[in-house]
């Protein structure tokens, strides 16, 4: 038998990858762009968005487990997905576009849309509202990150 952590984690792994197919000329445009002076941590940004990503289908896990089925519980796994969606987008849409403020907006709805997320699940699980707040904590960091960017390359915002 299937179980849901399995499914919960392949669906989280198979969006996640989807980031992926954006061509290499996208994201080649973002690495030459000028990044703030203060962004010294770069290098680990992928292991912070890996971690965000393995809480959140943790704190998906934990509330599908608490009323596995329902129609409110599938409701939230949807609102799951859509957050993921909208983070995964980040990167190719912007770089397709080539364009900080659609990233910059990507971000802000993502902060919305976990903020939202975050409320609805509170009365479920406080144990999968604090593992999203990794994600609230670090997403307004990214989405300044990418605003700063903005003014720092002129051309590309």
């Amino acid at each position: 038998m299937i179980k849901s952590w399995m499914v919960i984690g392949g669906v989280a792994i198979l969006v996640a990858l989807s980031a992926n197919l954006s061509p290499p000329s996208d994201r080649q445009w973002f690495r030459r762009l000028q990044r703030p002076r203060w962004l010294t941590f770069e290098a680990a940004i992928p292991i912070i968005w890996t971690l965000i990503f393995i809480c959140g289908a943790w704190s998906a896990y934990i509330v599908w487990e608490t009323n596995p089925g329902t129609k409110s519980t599938w409701l939230l796994m949807i609102l799951y997905l859509i957050l993921e969606i909208a983070i995964i987008a980040y990167t190719p849409v912007m770089c397709r576009l080539r364009s900080l403020q659609a990233g910059t907006i990507i971000g802000g709805t993502g902060f919305i849309i976990g903020l939202i997320l975050t409320l609805a699940v509170l009365p479920v699980s406080g144990w999968a509202v604090l593992l999203l707040l990794p994600f609230l904590l670090w997403s307004p960091i990214g989405t300044y990150t990418t605003w700063q960017m903005s003014s720092l390359n002129p051309q590309d915002a």
